[in-house]
């Protein structure tokens, strides 16, 4: 893993040309670069042309539905696919198999635009296709090195997928309630997916990142955690609602104490660190508002999930698909001033979502100024990431092929 940990400058050599089996040598290249790319879209067609969303799945349902899955849980599949070779020592997917996964998440999308119920069957059989697939491929990996710490990740995945086709079964049959628990149900899972990820790789990155910086990596917490989260996915599908609340708040309130045992002022200085430590509270202080709601406290659905998925998962993505890039691609483990603008408008973009929501707020143009810095933020990780996501990564030539993009078995990314 040392090469990914690299702090200095490689000397300056001529770019290699882009070559398509270097695009799919990893999960993470396609899918960091869809992921992005329908987060500035998805967001630009619902604030400034919704007359364009004409599908059978359409309006709201749509908004959230492209911004859980289309968004959120692509990059969380290319994070995973990624890391699983890191954790088994096998690559799940590359080359033609991960174009083709690809290709059903790119037909998914469009056929979600595209009117009559034909194409939303498409869209619907592509997607969950999609989530079938990478997590059997996940699966087979930690099947065959016999990970046993790593089972329970492709189930996650699965579950995601599951909670996706019954939010999908909803939007078909117009069934509103049926459609809210499959929302809940995957934003939950991907809560529990994104907070066992953020505690395996925030305490890795920091304490190699901050001299003499020790943090606990919080396993027995986690654990907790998602005992939590997957109780209260449970109790929310069977209309317990008191009782989901009382264990999204235990979720929430260990992620923040997580967060202050990881000594957020000792990585104030680091970009790459502040941004997962900032998605990670969010997250946590997230887990809380849905507590609240699910205690009928907040009444506003719109709440939590603006909380959760703005503040906390996009916010914890930015900072993912530029830290983790960089490092697989033997890029300076350092955020340049475009990389931390990218921050900075992510940041602005959930912060006037939030206010946008506020009951005195009564005009529109907050809900476009966040989605003007949303649409910049991402438009600006791609200007940044493309060039290097279709390239061989820089020390590709000082390294033995063995080991690009395939650090050792069993190490953390």
């Amino acid at each position: 893993m040392s090469e990914l940990l690299r702090t200095t400058q490689p000397a300056a050599t001529k770019p290699a040309p882009p070559q398509w089996g270097a695009f799919l040598e990893l999960g993470f290249r396609p899918l960091y670069l869809a992921g992005c790319f329908w987060a500035a879209v998805s967001v630009a067609l619902w604030v400034f042309a919704p007359a364009l969303l004409a599908g059978r799945l359409a309006g709201v349902a749509w908004h959230v539905h492209e911004m859980l899955w289309g968004f959120i849980a692509t990059i969380a599949v290319g994070f995973l696919l990624t890391a699983g070779s890191n954790w088994t020592g096998i690559n799940p997917l590359k080359g033609r198999a991960l174009g083709g996964l690809v290709l059903l998440w790119m037909l998914a999308r469009a056929g979600y635009l595209v009117p009559g119920a034909q194409a939303f069957g498409v869209a619907t059989a592509c997607e969950l296709a999609f989530f079938a697939w990478a997590g059997a491929a996940l699966g087979n990996a930690v099947w065959r090195s016999r990970s046993q710490r790593n089972y329970g990740v492709p189930l996650a995945l699965l579950a995601l997928g599951s909670a996706d086709g019954l939010f999908l079964l909803a939007a078909w049959r117009g069934d509103h309630s049926l459609l809210m628990q499959g929302f809940n149900a995957g934003l939950l899972c991907m809560a529990g997916i994104a907070l066992l990820v953020a505690r395996r790789v925030i305490p890795f990155f920091a304490m190699r990142a901050v001299a003499g910086l020790q943090i606990p990596q919080h396993t027995r917490s986690g654990q907790w955690q998602l005992a939590a989260l997957g109780a209260a996915i449970g109790l929310g599908l069977l209309g317990w609602g008191q009782a989901a609340a009382l264990s999204l708040a235990a979720a929430g309130a260990i992620a923040l104490v997580q967060v202050l045992a990881w000594k957020p002022w000792a990585v104030r200085r680091v970009p790459l660190l502040w941004i997962l430590y900032i998605g990670h509270a969010g997250l946590g202080i997230g887990l809380l508002v849905a507590g609240a709601h699910a205690a009928a406290w907040v009444q506003r659905a719109a709440w939590p999930a603006h909380v959760v998925g703005v503040a906390g998962f996009s916010v914890l993505v930015m900072g993912m698909v530029t830290r983790t890039a960089l490092g697989h691609l033997g890029q300076p483990l350092r955020a340049d001033r475009l990389i931390v603008c990218c921050y900075g408008l992510v940041i602005a973009a959930a912060a006037l979502r939030l206010l946008a929501l506020a009951p005195f707020v009564t005009t529109p143009a907050v809900l476009h100024a966040s989605a003007t810095a949303w649409v910049l933020a991402f438009a600006l990780y791609l200007w940044r990431f493309v060039p290097m996501m279709l390239r061989p990564r820089l020390d590709a030539a000082a390294l033995p092929p063995a080991t690009l993009g395939l650090p050792a078995r069993g190490r953390a990314l």
